[in-house]
């Protein structure tokens, strides 16, 4: 009897070892590789192009057909709004691409946080939109150096954010400080607790438990107590 229970143990810790590697298979949170670091900072081009706009006051200026960055970004530009609704086929490529989940963890995350800055630039147009619209309602007159100043402070804050990202990226490292933005990125990764309860198939591939099934199984455990 001892034998037959060493040997179901024995079984049961291989069973433990192989499902666990299933898991990493499955949901690739391995340490990135150097295809995976340069990979994961290509989404930030998307809230890049976005956010030219705001740089509108500092590419115009005089010299600045003398940068080489600055010639860099009128070509991507260029490329970005050739492509019809070039924004929505960002928006949805990353969104669908950053549910993979056998894309290493470091591409998913940047794919996720790069869709949450290019929402959040939304918001300062906004509030340009209402400032003007306020002052004109009461017969105020902004002088045309706010803006500029504002578009200038906008354009430098969201290059520097870029900048950490990909530095982080690089380093492989989650650039994960960016406030208020990176903590919801967080919340919407998946990690191994969620894989709780899933199964092997014959080909020892991993087979995530549904959520459906996972409510039913806990309130069957809830009522066995």
């Amino acid at each position: 009897r001892l034998a037959a229970e060493a040997e179901q143990e024995k079984k049961r810790q291989e069973q433990e070892v192989l499902l666990a590697e299933a898991k990493l298979e499955f949901l690739n949170e391995k340490e990135p590789t150097m295809s995976d670091k340069a990979l994961s900072v290509l989404p930030y081009l998307f809230p890049l192009m976005d956010g030219l706009q705001y740089g509108r006051f500092l590419l115009s200026s005089d010299d600045a057909g003398a940068n080489p960055f600055v010639v860099i970004l009128a070509v991507l530009y260029s490329l970005y709004r050739s492509i019809p609704f070039s924004g929505f086929v960002a928006f949805f490529a990353l969104n669908i691409l950053s549910g993979n989940p056998s894309i290493n963890r470091l591409v998913r995350y940047n794919m996720q946080q790069a869709i949450y800055l290019d929402i959040a630039l939304f918001f300062p147009s906004l509030l340009i939109g209402l400032g003007g619209l306020i002052s004109s309602g009461a017969g105020l007159t902004v002088p045309p150096g706010v803006g500029e100043v504002f578009s200038d402070v906008m354009f430098g804050t969201l290059l520097l954010t870029l900048a950490y990202c990909a530095v982080s990226s690089f380093l492989g490292k989650e650039p994960d400080s960016i406030p208020l933005i990176s903590q919801a990125v967080k919340d919407r990764m998946p990690s191994m607790d969620m894989l709780e309860g899933g199964t092997l198939d014959n080909e020892g591939r991993f087979i995530p438990k549904m959520p459906e099934r996972r409510e039913e199984d806990d309130k069957s455990d809830e009522d066995k107590k």
